[in-house]
């Protein structure tokens, strides 16, 4: 055989190696492995966040939005040197002013000195979807945490990995489970418009604090829904977090508000509750009947706290919002829903007040 011939076989064999061994990743399903951000077990199917016993009770449009896995993470440990993801979306949606990994893909995060460090993300193709997260890691076993989608849900997932190396539940906890961080509130609560999932607020809390949390955003209907306030009621909660203000009107508030305060206060007679303001939204500076309502919204959940005060409740707090977006205008998408700079600033005045109640 001619030196050239075997120069060609030997590329061709390198090839057919290459080939060989990109084809040796193991799927694992991901139900095997645990889930972090799901606040009640009696739900329809894993990854849904409300209980089936509400999806006849509740309004549709609150229902559609609880099949969606903001806030939800799978854990797990490997040592392989690559980590794949396979998912099918639920809806396959897609909006103007946010990313599809955003909506619909995943994020990766690998435990690293003492904090969660961003490894890559999952991007989306649409409803069917494969996606090599990262290669070519030395492999050494690390414990990772995999976000899933704020803006769809998912009906499969399998995580991949070096069919010769090893995946299994997380061998340290890390990740406080007890005594969860619950937040309710609107579209930016759920993640909108976080350019990944990791960058939602809710789930910046979580990694900073190292505890789980139940993000019960539900865009454009964090309307002071009872039946929601029941269902948070029944967590064990380290502290609740009320940022309803960007959907709830100024009659909604009057009228249900401290009702749904109440219903969480007789179950959790002892758990921190944290009120937030609206947002100064950065078009407010142009936009004055946006401006007059934010304005009147704040007056009146400034009331209503005092109003508790008053009668003698205790643990609870408020939280301002004058400092909250910045003052460069910088930190939204559309004047109104957060860029990930929005959420690292949102994160950093809401943080500290709940580490604190915490204690």
């Amino acid at each position: 055989m001619k030196q050239s011939q075997i120069l060609l076989v030997l590329f061709a064999f390198i090839l057919l190696g290459g080939n060989y061994a990109k084809a040796q990743i193991c799927y694992h399903n991901a139900d095997n492995f645990p889930l972090l951000g799901r606040g009640v077990e009696a739900t329809a199917t894993r990854y849904d966040r409300l209980p089936d016993s509400l999806k006849s009770v509740v309004r549709a449009p609150l229902w559609q939005l609880s099949l969606n896995t903001a806030g939800m993470a799978i854990r797990f440990s490997s040592n392989s040197t690559t980590i794949a993801a396979r998912w099918t979306a639920r809806f396959d949606n897609v909006m103007n002013h946010m990313t599809p990994t955003g909506i619909k893909g995943l994020d990766l995060y690998c435990w690293e000195n003492g904090k969660w460090r961003f490894v890559n993300s999952g991007r989306p193709s649409g409803k069917v979807n494969q996606f090599t997260i990262v290669s070519n890691m030395i492999p050494h076993e690390r414990e990772y945490l995999l976000y899933l989608p704020l803006y769809d849900g998912i009906t499969s997932l399998a995580i991949g990995v070096d069919s010769l190396s090893q995946i299994s539940s997380p061998k340290k906890e890390l990740i406080q489970r007890e005594k969860p961080v619950v937040l309710y509130g609107t579209s930016i609560l759920q993640g909108g418009c976080a350019s990944r999932p990791g960058m939602a607020s809710a789930n910046i809390i979580s990694r900073r604090l190292n505890r789980q949390t139940i993000n019960y955003g539900f865009s454009g209907n964090g309307l002071l829904d009872l039946e929601v306030a029941h269902c948070m009621a029944a967590i064990d909660a380290g502290a609740y977090v009320l940022d309803f203000l960007p959907n709830a009107s100024v009659d909604q508030m009057n009228e249900r508000a401290v009702t749904f305060y109440r219903i969480l206060r007789e179950r959790r007679p002892y758990a921190p509750i944290i009120f937030i303001e609206d947002p100064i939204f950065t078009h407010t500076y142009y936009d004055q009947r946006i401006a007059r309502e934010v304005e009147r919204k704040n007056e009146t959940i400034r009331s209503i706290f005092k109003q508790l005060k008053q009668e003698g409740e205790k643990h609870i707090y408020l939280i301002s919002s004058k400092k909250m977006l910045g003052d460069d205008a910088e930190a939204t998408v559309d004047g109104i829903h957060f860029t990930d700079l929005g959420f690292v600033r949102y994160v950093d005045l809401v943080c500290p007040v709940v580490k604190k109640a915490l204690k």
